[in-house]
């Protein structure tokens, strides 16, 4: 922190070997205790088959030992010592053949005893990193580090366990030598620093709370009970409350993970990119570095609209097909509930340059708006029979680095596609939709939870834009020229956090590229 209260700017010149000094280029193990941290539950089933017998008993209060033990006892210590020997001795070598090294521009992992395994990815097309603490390794001290690169959702790398410290000190290492940044003279030789962060915003607990509480599948669930209500009266059986016992459970299960998910979330911007620490017993903090992320999308349910909530979801390559799923849910999502302000303020992250000199009129019609506010172009009034609700929302505008569409007139949704991450697209027309003289433009980007698609929008307006986001696509394309993010563009001295308008606030943060031209690994 400097005197005026600001933090350091980060050196953007090309990394070296030299410079970035050598410690990595040795081959190295996880921790000793990784193997063991990773399979206790295999020591736990052990315990649990050999003294199932002896609490079953206790419970029953029967004898803990019963008679003709002690002509079996030396059979059964032995065979319970084997077992957990060769166990112990699994893990043991497992960890002695796990190794890692970061040279020549990867990162590599040999793993395995019997069928060795060998996985590398190059850092300058890393997508993100993410250090995971789940509660057993928390309390040893201890954390797993994950490479993600664009390779439809499986983690190219990952290192489990290293002592949490080791395990900073080797992600940021990572992230200046995929970036390009050398860090100062004096640590010249040694880790690379952990670049300084501002953070951008938090998520109370009771916010978070009420989201989960004003969710759809509490509303489905009350809705449910309600119907299970009706059938009892109506029927006389009782019998319909019983479907209510399997829907509450899985719905307190869903709530339980998503408020561990979800509590203390907070989002940071750092010169490597935007910082997400969440988790109560698990805790994970996930680095998405500038330029990787493929789409946007910002949506309000109907529910939270009274309260002026959002969320925010991405999608990242390597994450891929894992956004599907709860905990990769939990990965792609930007901002889990927040107010217009935090919304705007983290696509300010994603997006530094709007692209447009009036980002809050362009983007808040986005969110709220109808008809052409902000320039949107929308369905055309002889198709409103198709959406009667929804086709004066139903639209769409470009600015000079992104593709805006937006939809939904009770589930409003925009979903923002820088124009370089445009990778192909695609003209869809049904029966109706002929008959109306409109299409659907689908837009293809990396795997996730953001499905770009523009629905029933005219036919001419359709393929005017197909041509020129095609040719938008094409020039954004060609600003890229090298896979290190900070090459890319010359980063100008930033003097505070990026506001919901992509300009910086005075005083806070620190600098950050602030460039469309940022670009990072076109995946596919």
């Amino acid at each position: 922190m400097t005197a005026d209260g600001q933090l350091p700017a980060v050196p953007t010149q090309p990394a070296s070997q030299e410079a970035l000094g050598t410690p990595d280029d040795e081959w190295r193990r996880v921790h000793p205790a990784s193997p063991f941290v990773r399979g206790w539950v295999a020591l736990a089933a052990i315990v649990f088959f050999f003294g199932r017998d002896i609490f079953e008993r206790l419970l029953q209060g029967q004898p803990i030992f019963e008679e003709g033990l002690a002509r079996r006892a030396p059979w059964l210590l032995a065979g319970g010592g084997t077992v957990l020997a060769v166990a112990v001795l699994g893990f043991v070598l497992t960890w002695y053949f796990t190794k890692y090294q970061v040279s020549g521009g990867y990162v590599r992992v040999d793993s395995g005893l019997l069928f060795r395994q060998h996985r590398q990815a190059r850092l300058d097309r890393v997508q993100a990193i993410d250090i995971e603490q789940p509660l057993l390794a928390r309390i040893f001290g201890l954390a797993e580090l994950k490479f993600e690169v664009a390779d439809a959702g499986e983690s190219a790398v990952r290192l489990a366990y290293l002592r949490i410290d080791d395990a900073r000190r080797l992600r940021a290492t990572i992230l200046a030598r995929a970036s390009g940044a050398v860090p100062a003279a004096e640590h010249a030789g040694n880790h690379a620093p952990e670049a300084p962060e501002y953070q951008v915003l938090t998520v109370p607990p009771s916010r978070l709370i009420g989201s989960l509480l004003l969710s759809e599948q509490s509303f489905v669930v009350v809705l449910g009970g309600v119907a299970s209500v009706v059938l009892s009266a109506v029927t006389d059986n009782r019998a319909f409350y019983f479907y209510l016992v399997p829907a509450a459970l899985g719905l307190a299960a869903n709530y339980w993970n998503l408020f561990n998910k979800g509590y203390n979330f907070t989002a940071a911007i750092s010169p490597d990119g935007i910082r997400l620490r969440y988790g109560l017993l698990d805790t994970q903090a996930q680095t998405l570095p500038p330029g990787r992320i493929q789409a946007v999308r910002i949506a309000q349910p109907p529910l939270w609209r009274p309260f002026g909530w959002y969320r925010v979801q991405v999608n990242v390559a390597g994450y891929g097909l894992a956004g599907s799923t709860a905990a990769g849910n939990t990965r792609t999502t930007l901002l889990p509930v927040g107010k217009l302000a935090d919304a705007l303020n983290i696509l300010a992250l994603v997006l530094p340059d709007p692209g447009t000199a009036q980002p809050d009129t362009v983007f808040g019609a986005g969110l709220a708006g109808r008809d052409s506010d902000g320039g949107f172009v929308t369905t055309p009034r002889r198709a409103r029979l198709l959406a009667p609700l929804a086709w004066r929302r139903n639209g769409f505008t470009a600015t000079g680095t992104a593709l805006l569409i937006r939809s939904g007139r009770w589930w409003r949704e925009l979903v923002v596609v820088p124009h370089q991450r445009t990778q192909s697209m695609a003209l869809h027309q049904g029966p109706l939709a002929r008959r109306f003289r409109v299409a659907d433009l689908v837009l293809h980007t990396t795997a996730g939870p953001v499905s770009p698609r523009l629905v029933q929008a005219g036919l001419d307006e359709a393929r005017q834009l197909f041509d020129d986001q095609a040719a938008r696509a094409r020039l954004a394309r060609k600003r890229q020229t090298t896979e290190q993010w900070l090459r890319q563009v010359a980063p100008t001295a930033v003097e505070g956090p990026p506001s919901a308008t992509g300009v910086a606030v005075a005083g806070t943060a620190p600098a950050v590229p602030t460039n469309h031209q940022q670009e990072g690994h076109q995946h596919g």
